[in-house]
């Protein structure tokens, strides 16, 4: 399957999500709304924290804006909902253990850390309009000021 394309439908997919006790979370039913979908390497660690952060500060001028924002991380569910009780992130958590939805948008990497290859999550974002199509995508970001670019993005649709 090729990666999501600017322009082009995302494909439907499914993954638990920390709303409304661990319910699954789909493409398809978030239809109507506009979707940020922000994927990040892990939960409670310096970057992902500040990122996520500035998404739930912004988290009323998205929702205005008919935003549905969304992260995304190869955490577990568990994980997924200590970090939002410990920061209040308003805003739903998907859990991708399996990193079959990181996949398919194409943000797993081989990384350097501390000289080792490691493969994670390259932190991107995707923002899809209210009939499911990729407007804009985001690749190699970095946390401080992303929310506020996505939310100006967003905006404009």
């Amino acid at each position: 399957m090729s990666l999501p394309s600017i322009g082009k439908a995302v494909p439907d997919f499914r993954l638990r999500s920390t709303a409304k006790d661990a319910e699954l979370f789909r493409v398809s039913e978030a239809r109507g709304n506009k979707l940020v979908l922000y994927f990040y390497p892990r939960d409670n660690t310096p970057g992902c924290t500040l990122e996520s952060q500035e998404f739930q500060q912004l988290l009323p001028r998205f929702r205005r804006a008919g935003v549905r924002v969304c992260g995304i991380s190869r955490d577990t569910l568990a994980s997924h909902q200590k970090f939002c009780t410990k920061f209040g992130f308003e805003f739903e958590l998907l859990a991708d253990a399996d990193e079959k939805v990181c996949e398919l948008f194409g943000v797993m990497k081989d990384k350097n850390m501390y000289g080792k290859k490691v493969r994670g999550i390259e932190r991107s974002t995707f923002l899809i309009d209210e009939r499911g199509v990729l407007r804009q995508e985001w690749r190699k970001v970095k946390p401080e000021g992303h929310a506020a670019e996505v939310l100006a993005a967003a905006q404009k649709l």
